[in-house]
């Protein structure tokens, strides 16, 4: 809950994050050399938690081996001697020993690295989840123990007794619109970049402890890294780190670091996005281009760093949680980070107990508590849902490392899809392994409100591939409508909606693309085009109708159904007419000379249109 605005569980940072539970091999670094012994503990602590995450939660992280290159001789003793004091620092915590390896086995395990002067690289170990799914998997674990937890609830005032004591807050439901009041012995501020303004509730005078930065990633095609390495980048250009991680059968890169204040939906801008790219580009081979338009998708997530008004330099940020205790008892629980999440709220229970009186009160039990779908686990579930229900292998691996035992839940609502194979569970969208009967079960059981949750939160659409997710948002909409009761008005507002959450997130329109002027297309491309586009335009209407698009397909022996075409329709409808005019037409190709847009399936249709006039089909049997 936040003075802001009443969100979605994860809807803020917990969802934006570089997905990695680790220790900070960084911040080791800076222990060392500056001995600094507020983040050597900070490191110690991380390491622990990262062994007591990876254990809760093995359906929704696992460790991951990551890569560092290295160029020049010197650096290998160097930096293996820094995860080698990492493993170390970790030892009975420790996931496996770092290693130094050659430069053959390096483009071995990364084909995509630059051989040019690459000496060898140090492989070493942290771990990975599904951030947005382990906070809803945590709230439901709360529920289990006891908890009472509810999302889209905003706080609006502070209450407090007749001795200045705070004694609870009213509160107003986001969805319903109703206000009411909460009473509690004790108030905990966990709201991250907005913790000051909670601070500021409790106390007008309260000076701002939290200093908020930004921190952006991308999202590429699973082809630029492989499937079970990751790499780190220790010196970028202006002195960052980034980090180049497969999740989720994607790459994820990032992060930068800019100052900022809180927002509810933060953007990556182009410049961050650039010097990604950019920083990928002087790792990567020269054969392989990561272009502009190889981005699925593009966030930006607040990192809430703290000043500990406590500590003797008070100004200095801190990379640690602070717990401060207000005049009037108010817990203030801010900073750190995912991994350590256990232990921050271990300490803010904890301060909340030495400050009241909790007669009932135990010591923490949440060390080695399994959360959500976590009990009987086991790594080959996924076969075991593949047999006992008959869904894909693609889709049973995603349900089971998603949900875990849940999954087993979710198939018992998950229809036929009338098929010989798989069985159940229809996708929504072609090439990914998401089902419709997760939307019904995003609703019952994980109490997920909006369109706008299910494709960000409860699945991860949104942050893997923007332009897929616009293209199945009508679908959720229309079963969650069936599920809720939503008039036609209130799902097109859904729909409307989750498109101002995916355009927060690199989503961009043809227009927004391409009408700049290094993108204008040639005249003999702009003539050749305009051809292209009147012998599509079978009927002469000016406009391309998906029929006309599933005819085009037909004609050229491509395999297509009227769905796909009316998804290639809408990827490039600017104005939501249901057709493609020219305009748009020529300003799609416009980005896709430029290089901005790629793997368009109307860029595929073109193409093999323009094919058939200089090629013959019998050359490679009916092929181009």
């Amino acid at each position: 809950i936040n003075a802001e605005y009443g969100g979605d569980f994860s809807s803020g940072t917990s969802s934006r994050s570089t997905k990695l539970i680790h220790g900070g091999i960084r911040y080791l670094q800076n222990a060392v050399f500056h001995l600094d012994k507020e983040q050597w503990d900070l490191v110690c602590e991380a390491l622990a938690e990262r062994k007591s995450l990876l254990d809760a939660a093995p359906h929704l992280s696992a460790a991951l081996p990551i890569m560092i290159p290295v160029y020049q001789w010197w650096k290998l003793p160097y930096y293996y001697a820094g995860t080698l004091l990492y493993d170390l620092v970790s030892w009975g915590a420790r996931l496996k020993w770092s290693r130094v390896i050659s430069k053959n086995t390096a483009l071995e395990e990364f084909p995509m690295l630059k051989e040019n002067k690459l000496k060898g690289a140090v492989v070493y170990y942290d771990g990975q989840q599904n951030d947005a799914r382990m906070n809803v998997m945590l709230v439901l674990s709360a529920i289990r123990e006891g908890a009472a937890a509810t999302n889209y609830v905003e706080v609006l005032e502070l209450k407090h007794d007749k001795d200045g004591k705070v004694c609870g807050a009213v509160c107003r439901d986001s969805v319903t619109k109703e206000v009411f009041e909460v009473k509690a012995k004790s108030v905990i501020n966990a709201t991250g970049p907005f913790t000051d303004s909670i601070r500021r509730m409790d106390d007008k005078e309260a000076d701002n402890i939290c200093s908020p930065s930004t921190g952006v990633h991308i999202v590429l095609p699973g082809y630029f890294s492989p499937v079970n390495m990751g790499m780190l980048d220790p010196e970028t250009s202006d002195g960052r780190v980034i980090f180049f991680l497969p999740w989720e059968r994607y790459t994820v890169a990032g992060t930068t670091d800019t100052p900022c204040e809180p927002h509810a939906r933060p953007e990556a801008t182009e410049k961050e996005i650039q010097f990604i790219l950019g920083e990928i580009d002087r790792y990567f081979d020269s054969k392989i281009k990561v272009r502009r338009g190889d981005v699925l998708a593009a966030w930006s997530g607040m990192r809430p760093l703290v000043r500990d008004p406590s500590a003797a330099n008070s100004a200095a940020l801190s990379r640690n949680h602070v717990i401060e205790v207000s005049k009037s008892g108010m817990v203030t629980i801010a900073g750190g980070k995912w991994t350590t999440y256990r232990k921050m709220a271990e300490d803010a229970v904890d301060a909340v107990i030495s400050d009241n009186t909790f007669s009932h009160a135990t010591t923490c039990k949440t060390r080695g508590l399994l959360v959500e779908g976590a009990r009987n686990y086991h790594p080959n579930l996924s076969i075991e849902l593949c047999q006992k229900y008959g869904f894909d292998s693609e889709v049973a691996q995603h349900l089971a490392h998603n949900y875990g035992t849940q999954a087993h839940e979710l198939a018992k609502i998950t229809q036929l899809t009338g098929k010989r194979w798989p069985l159940v569970g229809k996708r929504l969208v072609a090439d990914m392994p998401f089902i419709e009967s997760e939307v019904k079960y995003a609703m019952e059981y994980e109490y997920a409100c909006h369109v706008k949750d299910f494709i960000a939160r409860r699945t991860r659409l949104a942050f893997l591939n923007v332009q897929a997710t616009r293209e199945c948002l009508p679908r959720v909409a229309e079963l969650m409508a069936e599920e809720f009761g939503w008039t036609e008005e209130e799902k097109e507002a859904e729909i409307k909606d989750a498109e101002g959450l995916i355009r927060s997130m690199g989503f961009k329109l043809a227009a927004d693309v391409t009408m700049q002027k290094e993108s204008q297309l040639s005249v003999s491309d702009y003539q050749r085009y305009i051809k292209v586009f009147e012998e599509l335009d079978k009927d002469k209407t000016g406009v391309l109708r998906p029929a006309e698009l599933f005819e085009a397909f037909k004609n050229l022996s491509v395999e297509i159904t009227i769905e796909d075409t009316i998804n290639i329709v809408n990827e490039v409808d600017t104005n939501r007419n249901g057709v493609i005019d020219k305009d748009e037409f020529l300003l799609i190709m416009a980005g896709v000379a430029a290089g901005r847009i790629v793997d368009s399936r109307l860029q595929k249709l073109v193409e093999l249109h323009i094919q058939t006039d200089r090629i013959s089909t019998q050359r490679s049997g009916g092929g181009i």
